[in-house]
């Protein structure tokens, strides 16, 4: 059962877990110890494993949910109004502005690399942000369907899939490569071709 806490008590914890995540984005997963997030955070070794009695694979999974959240809000506000063709073309540029910054180094896939199958909501992480992501896509697909820019035929949930599909190939050779071209191609043929989108100046 989830332990309740209170108000200053959520605050810290998320302190905690920021602390973290910047720590594991600057070092690495692998790298960063207890200590080092306890010296960024300020936090005392009692305190961190009062918020997180499970050690540190207890915490990684809480910094993973967190870098999952990031992906999606780092795309917004467009992601959840993909409502014209240049809210679909605004959302193609936050996605690759977001990779672009990111880089090479992947905290999410590196973050879960670390953690076990065995470790309760490793799995879930990845799974719950594909779900959210492919269902707001599926959404706008939706959205374009209802307003006659997008075929009666176009399935919406196949069609967020393969995008998503697409889009997480193309941050697999980002990440193998540092090259943004596959990516930026992903987005700009599975916008065009699947949605049938006219040029980018149009709406």
């Amino acid at each position: 059962m989830a332990r309740r806490l209170t108000a200053k008590g959520t605050a810290t914890r998320q302190r905690i877990v920021e602390g973290a995540a910047e720590e594991i984005r600057e070092r690495g997963a692998t790298e960063t110890t207890l200590d080092d997030i306890r010296a960024r955070t300020a936090t005392s070794k009692s305190q961190l494993f009062h918020y997180f009695p499970g050690g540190k694979e207890e915490l990684l999974l809480a910094v993973a949910r967190h870098e999952a959240g990031r992906v999606l809000s780092d795309q917004q506000p467009h992601l959840g109004a993909l409502t014209s063709w240049h809210a679909w073309w605004d959302w193609r540029d936050a996605v690759v502005d977001r990779y672009r910054a990111q880089g090479q180094r992947c905290p999410l896939g590196t973050l879960t690399s670390q953690l076990t199958r065995a470790t309760p909501g490793a799995q879930a992480v990845t799974t719950e942000l594909l779900a959210s992501w492919e269902a707001q896509i599926a959404a706008g697909v939706r959205a374009m369907r209802a307003q006659g820019k997008v075929p009666a035929g176009v399935d919406p949930g196949r069609t967020a899939a393969a995008l998503l599909a697409a889009i997480q190939g193309g941050v697999s050779i980002l990440m193998s490569t540092g090259s943004l071209t596959h990516l930026e191609a992903a987005l700009d043929l599975g916008i065009e071709r699947l949605l049938g989108a006219p040029a980018r100046s149009a709406d």
